[in-house]
């Protein structure tokens, strides 16, 4: 498979498991959309789907009860009336004669051959029926279709004896809108789950699919359209961000336009020993766009800063009636990279925040750890009049929420929603996915991101870049969500592995803004509407 981008059309919702069935039962009673029509193109889609990735061989579908069974029915016996050679194994009380098969003659198979499955011991389950190890060992790829996107807790024995099968089998797996055992609302698995090579997510990808540890189980994410009605806005509670999404909310210029007009940054970082992190953010901040870059720092760094960053204007932290000055003329304030902490820092914060009340702001790094520490202003107090964008790792967020890190990774969304509404910011919680959220309205999950961002410096990347955005005029939240695309799509361009350096990803930040369109994908399908690599 070659993919030049992330495929996604403009807008892609994340909604929870609980989220879409609700929708689900919403587009049958109120629209009156019949459940067999969604149950239809479903399987259908899917199975056009499967045939382009696994275009030969035999394909297994292992088939549970309720709505993702009886997709998985309609997948196989579409294939049947294909030509393609498949079996059904149940593992649900389901009819050996479903009426979903309009009377084709799919091999179905009863669930007495999920018996003598490894329990990871070395041990057999009970002996009840043929091994579904012989079953997938004729397979060229398995369909999970056990368990769908209402799952809470860990799977029944049965279940599990079945996935632990799929697991443990030598071909390819394609899971059915969500790989069995994942929690759709948060990702979590809490017992046996499914390791897919491949997921289609039915309407959108569910918001578990794209949190870790699910994530990890779910192999590459194609979203699939199959005929339901449109959201209404903020039916859901998260998006992710596309290509296509990106370039229509990145800012444009007029033709007849001048520096000011443009957007102007103050930039208030770097301690002495610091300057690495001031230059990464400044060089960041002009390759996104900034007309004018005016930089804050002690005055031991103005001159690796000013040979390094000719195009900015350094104003020395000591001068406070030129801090003063310069953030009153700011469009934009970003504070915090290589900052430290101290009396003298405390101070600058205190003086920055009131001379840019009313200026919108992002936060990073020792702003950040100022504020949790209490010497300095709170996010709340920088918040007060001002859209603020807080852009903390998962430590500092710990130090800004009091939440302990276990909490915050199994409840990312909730955790930064939480801090968010409490404290007036955006809140962009660092991680993989990174997600943004506002203290109300649609929270944004990034698709682009990869481990390959790991590295020292690139949150000062991240925070240049959001900080040029907003000083063009776009909103703390759609800032944020489109910094992590930007940077995040720089460094897939930049192509350089765990090589990757911050200044790899500043150098590619120009190609990113010369891209246009959806992305791209090999599946030439119309209805796929959303597009996204293994993660890694």
């Amino acid at each position: 498979m070659t993919k030049v981008r992330p495929f996604g059309r403009g807008f892609i919702w994340a909604p929870t498991g609980t989220e879409a069935n609700a929708f689900d039962q919403m587009a049958i009673e109120k629209h009156k959309v019949p459940q067999t029509t969604l149950i239809e193109c479903a399987g259908r889609s899917v199975a056009q789907v499967l045939d382009r990735i696994f275009p030969d061989g035999e394909v297994v579908g292992i088939i549970g009860s309720g709505n993702n069974g009886s997709d998985g029915i309609v997948l196989l016996r579409t294939l049947k009336s294909w030509g393609r050679s498949v079996k059904a194994v149940l593992v649900a009380d389901r009819s050996l004669d479903d009426p979903l098969l309009h009377g084709w003659d799919v091999h179905i198979l009863n669930d007495g051959v999920v018996s003598k499955v490894d329990d990871g011991d070395g041990n057999e389950g009970d002996d009840c029926g043929v091994p579904i190890n012989s079953i997938l060992d004729s397979a060229s790829v398995v369909v999970d279709c056990i368990l769908g996107t209402g799952i809470k807790g860990a799977p029944r024995p049965r279940q599990t004896q079945a996935i632990r099968a799929i697991n443990r089998s030598r071909c390819p797996v394609l899971a059915l809108d969500t790989p069995s055992g994942i929690d759709c609302d948060t990702g979590c698995i809490e017992g046996e789950a499914v390791t897919a090579q491949v997921t289609v997510a039915l309407g959108w990808p569910k918001l578990g699919t794209l949190l870790h540890p699910g994530r990890d189980k779910v192999g590459r994410l194609i979203s699939v359209e199959i005929g339901f009605p449109p959201a209404e806005e903020n039916y859901f509670g998260a998006a992710v961000v596309t290509p296509e999404w990106a370039v229509e909310k990145r800012p444009e210029r007029d033709t007849d336009t001048h520096k000011n007009r443009v957007g102007a940054l103050l930039l208030v970082a770097g301690n002495y020993g610091m300057a690495g992190a001031v230059i990464m953010a400044a060089r960041s901040a002009l390759r996104a766009g900034v007309g004018l870059l005016r930089i804050v720092s002690t005055a031991e760094n103005r001159d690796i800063i000013q040979s390094s960053v000719p195009e900015a204007v350094f104003v020395s932290g000591d001068d406070l009636d030129a801090v003063v000055k310069s953030a009153s003329s700011s469009h934009a304030v970003a504070v915090g990279p290589g900052l430290g902490e101290g009396p003298e820092v405390f101070k600058l914060l205190e003086i920055v925040r009131d001379a840019t009340v009313g200026i919108p702001t992002v936060l990073d790094a020792d702003a950040l750890n100022s504020a949790a520490s209490g010497h300095a202003p709170s996010v709340k107090s920088w918040s007060m009049g001002q859209g603020v964008l807080v852009t903390p790792h998962i430590g500092e967020m710990n130090r800004l929420s009091g939440l302990s890190s276990d909490v915050i990774v199994k409840n990312r969304i909730l955790s930064a929603r939480s801090l968010a509404v409490r404290s007036g910011a955006v809140v962009l919680l660092k991680g993989l996915p990174s997600v943004v959220a506002p203290p109300d309205g649609i929270c944004w999950i990034d698709t682009v991101g990869t481990s390959d961002l790991a590295t020292g410096g690139m949150g000062d990347v991240l925070t240049g870049v959001a900080g040029a955005l907003l000083s063009q005029g776009l909103t703390p939240d759609i800032a944020g969500a489109l910094s992590l695309y930007i940077t995040g799509r720089a460094a897939v361009l930049a192509d350089k592995g765990r090589s990757l350096t911050p200044s790899d990803v500043i150098d590619e930040i120009s190609s990113v803004w010369d891209e246009s369109g959806v992305g791209e994908t090999d599946l030439d399908l119309p209805f796929v509407v959303f597009d996204q690599d293994v993660a890694r």
